[in-house]
C-alpha cells in the first residue's frame, strides 16, 4: 500500500536523501520518495506497518512527518498556503534588516581597501578594537536573527546526518570564533603596547564574510520558497474551482448543504451561473454549460435531461437538476487536482540521479574543507589563511541546486500546464516530451480562439437591408446568454442601435422567439423555422446552411411573420498565436496533426489557415485515445 506525509523542517537536498534513506531502512517499506520542493513524502510498504512508525523515524533523525488525511486533513491547501505566506513574510522581513546591517558592516570592513573614506573613529591602529568590536556587534545581530541555520546545521551534525545549513554553520560559525579570537590576540597585543601585532591582525577578522554567507543563503531560501509558494497557488487555483456549497432538494424543499456533506443520489438545483459542485446526470430541465476549466473545450455545451454532467463546470444559461454520481475524490475536477499533485510530487529519472550525489555530498565537502585546511596548513604555516580556504569549500559547495533544480521545474511546469488545462501525469513522461516526434492538437480551443464572431449576413430579399437584419437579431439576442447571442450583439455594436421586445422566449435546442414591432420573429437552427417557411423558403435555407457548414461556420436563420428575413453565420477563429506555435512545432522537425470532430470539408480548411497538412476528422470524444493509439 501507499502512504502520503507531510515533511517538515527540510533545507536541502542532503536533507531529503537523509529522510528517504531512513525511512527506507524501517522492515516493511518497499520504496520511499521524498519531494523537497512540495514538503512530502509517498511511502510504498506492507499493508501491517504502521504510519507512526515511519512519523518516529524521521522525527529521531531532527525532522517533523505527519500523515496527509490524518493530522493534517482539516488543514486544507488554501491554509497550507496562508501559512506558507506568513513564514515568508517573516523571513522577508529578517531578510531586509540583515542587508540593511550587513551594508554597514561592508563598508567598515571592506571601504578603505576599495579607496571609501573611513570613519575617524575606526581609523588607525589605535582605533583597532572600536573597528573590531563594531564588526562583532552588526555580525553578532545578523547571526542571531539567522540563527535557525546554526540549530538545525548542528542538530544535524550531532545526529551524524548533515545537510547544507550544516556547512552553512559550521562556515559562517568558524568565521565568527575566528573573528572573535582575533579581538582577543588585539587585546592581548594592546596591553603590552604591541601595536606591530594589533596592526597584522586588525584586517584578519572575517566577520563579514560569517554575516555574508548567512544573509546570501537566506536570500536564496527567500526566492526558492516564494516558488514553491507560487506553484502551490496554481493548485489551489484549480481546488477552487469546485464551490463549497451547494442547494439541494430533500422531500420537497431546498435548502443550502455543504458540498462535503453530499452522498451519492442527492438532488441538486443549478441556476444560472452556478458552479456544479460533483459529476452526475441531469433529472429535469436543460442548461448550457461552460466546460472549459475541465475539457478545455472554449465553446458552452447545451445539456439535457440524460445527459452527463462533471463538476466545476459554470451553468450559462437554463435551470435544471441533477443527480450526484461522483462525489468527494471520485468526481472530475478532484482527480485532476490529484493529477497535478502527483505529477509535481513524482520524480523523474534524472532526479534520481541527483539524489544520489546529494546522499554524499555534504560528507564528501566537509571532508574536502578539513583537507584543505591542513594542506594549506602545512603549507604556508598561516592558520587564518588556510582558515579562509577551508571556509570557501564549505561555503561554495551547495547542493540546493542540485536537489532543487528538477523538482522545482517539475513542480512550477505542471502547475503552470494545469493553468492552461494541459496536464501532465507524471514526471517521467514530462522528461520524457524531450524524444516526441508528433504533436495531436485538438481545433476548438487549442487552434482556434474558441469564441464565434459574424463571418457572413445573407440576405434572403430585397425587402430588407443588412443593418436591419443585424437590428432585428440584435435586439432579440441581447436578453440571451448564449455564445452565439452575444456573438451576434457584439457584431451590432458601432453599427446599429438595438429596440425593444417583447414575449421573449428561449426555446431549448432551436432558438428564441419575440414580438418586434407587433411581429413574431423566430430566430434559431432549421428546427425552429422548418414548420412555418414554404417549400421555396426551406430550400433556401438548406442550400445556404449547407455552404456555410462546407466552411464550418454556424448559421443563424431570422423569419418575420413566416417568411425569410436571411442567413447570420458565424464561426470560430484561428488565434494568431496558434499559426506562430504550430510554425515552431514544425521548425523543431515535428509532425504536427489536427484532431476533430468536425467534418472532413470543415476540418481540411481550417487546417489550411492553420498550415497543418495532416488532418484527423470526424473523431468522436470516446474515439480520440483510439485514434492516437494507431
Amino acid at each position: 500500500m501507499k502512504k502520503e506525509f507531510d515533511i517538515t523542517g527540510m533545507t536541502c537536498a542532503s536533507c531529503q536523501s537523509n529522510i528517504q534513506k531512513a525511512v527506507c531502512k524501517i522492515k516493511g517499506v518497499k520504496k520511499a520518495d521524498v519531494n523537497l520542493v512540495s514538503n512530502s513524502m509517498q511511502v510504498e510498504c506492507d499493508d501491517k506497518l504502521d504510519s507512526s512508525t515511519i512519523i518516529k523515524k524521521v522525527e529521531s533523525i531532527g525532522y517533523g512527518a505527519s500523515e496527509k488525511g490524518v493530522e493534517s486533513r482539516d488543514l486544507d491547501l488554501d491554509n497550507r498556503n496562508d501559512k506558507a505566506k506568513n513564514e515568508l513574510k517573516k523571513q522577508r522581513i529578517s531578510l531586509i534588516i540583515s542587508i540593511v546591517l550587513l551594508l554597514p558592516l561592508f563598508y567598515i570592513a571592506m571601504g578603505p581597501m576599495v579607496g571609501l573614506p573611513n570613519f575617524p573613529f575606526f581609523d588607525g591602529v589605535e582605533n583597532a578594537l572600536i573597528f573590531a568590536l563594531a564588526q562583532l556587534v552588526l555580525t553578532s545581530i545578523i547571526l542571531l536573527i539567522n540563527k535557525h541555520f546554526f540549530i538545525r546545521g548542528f542538530k544535524a551534525l550531532f545526529k551524524l546526518v548533515p545537510n547544507m545549513d550544516s556547512l552553512i554553520a559550521i562556515g559562517a560559525g568558524s568565521a565568527y570564533i575566528y573573528g572573535i579570537a582575533i579581538i582577543f590576540i588585539m587585546s592581548y597585543a594592546f596591553g603590552r603596547s604591541d601595536l606591530e601585532l594589533v596592526h597584522e591582525y586588525m584586517h584578519s577578522l572575517y566577520f563579514e564574510g560569517a554575516a555574508t554567507i548567512v544573509t546570501l543563503v537566506s536570500l536564496g531560501k527567500y526566492f526558492e520558497n516564494r516558488a514553491k509558494i507560487k506553484t502551490s497557488s496554481e493548485i489551489s487555483k484549480l481546488m477552487k474551482l469546485a464551490p463549497k456549497t451547494c442547494t439541494i432538494i430533500k422531500n420537497g424543499e431546498e435548502s443550502i448543504v455543504d458540498v462535503s456533506s453530499l452522498v451519492v443520489g442527492d438532488v441538486i438545483v443549478i441556476r444560472p451561473g452556478d458552479v456544479l459542485p460533483v459529476d452526475g446526470v441531469i433529472l429535469s430541465g436543460n442548461g448550457l454549460l461552460d466546460q472549459s476549466a475541465i475539457t478545455g473545450e472554449s465553446l458552452p455545451v447545451d445539456k439535457k435531461v440524460g445527459d452527463e454532467v462533471i463538476s466545476a463546470s459554470i451553468n450559462k444559461n437554463g435551470t435544471f437538476t441533477f443527480k450526484a454520481a461522483k462525489i468527494g475524490k471520485e468526481t472530475t475536477i478532484s482527480k485532476i487536482i490529484a493529477l497535478v499533485e502527483k505529477a509535481s510530487s513524482t520524480k523523474a529519472p534524472i532526479a534520481k540521479i541527483a539524489d544520489k550525489v546529494s546522499a554524499v555530498f555534504v560528507p564528501i565537502v566537509i571532508a574536502i574543507s578539513l583537507i584543505s585546511l591542513i594542506v594549506w596548513l602545512i603549507i604556508t604555516k598561516d592558520f587564518a589563511f588556510s582558515l579562509n580556504f577551508a571556509i570557501s569549500v564549505l561555503v561554495i559547495s551547495c547542493p540546493c541546486a542540485l536537489g532543487l533544480a528538477t523538482p522545482l521545474a517539475i513542480m512550477v511546469g505542471t502547475g503552470k500546464a494545469a493553468q492552461y488545462g494541459i496536464l501532465v501525469k507524471d514526471a517521467e513522461n514530462l522528461e520524457n516530451l524531450c524524444k516526441i516526434d508528433t504533436i495531436v492538437l485538438d481545433k476548438t480551443g487549442t487552434i482556434t480562439t474558441g469564441s464565434l464572431s459574424v463571418t457572413d449576413v445573407y440576405l434572403a430579399n430585397n425587402d430588407i437591408d443588412e443593418n436591419e437584419l443585424i437590428m432585428i437579431c440584435a435586439s432579440i439576442e441581447k436578453h440571451s446568454n448564449h455564445p452565439l447571442a452575444k456573438a451576434v450583439v457584439d457584431y451590432a455594436v458601432n453599427r446599429v442601435n438595438t429596440i425593444s421586445v417583447e414575449d421573449y422566449e428561449e426555446i431549448a435546442g432551436k432558438g428564441t422567439k419575440a414580438i418586434i414591432n407587433g411581429k413574431e420573429v423566430l430566430l434559431g437552427n432549421e428546427k425552429l423555422v422548418s414548420d412555418v417557411l414554404n417549400k421555396d423558403e426551406l430550400k433556401q435555407v438548406k442550400d445556404v446552411t449547407e455552404e456555410f457548414a462546407l466552411s464550418g461556420k454556424t448559421p443563424i436563420i431570422c423569419v418575420q411573420n413566416k417568411k425569410l428575413l436571411g442567413i447570420i453565420a458565424l464561426a470560430d477563429t484561428i488565434r494568431e498565436d496558434s499559426v506562430m506555435a504550430i510554425k515552431e512545432l514544425k521548425n523543431m522537425g515535428l509532425n504536427v496533426i489536427m484532431l476533430t470532430g468536425d467534418n472532413e470539408t470543415t476540418a481540411k480548411a481550417f487546417a489550411r489557415n492553420a498550415d497543418i497538412e495532416n488532418v484527423i476528422a470526424n473523431v468522436l470524444p470516446d474515439q480520440n485515445m483510439n485514434m492516437l493509439n494507431k
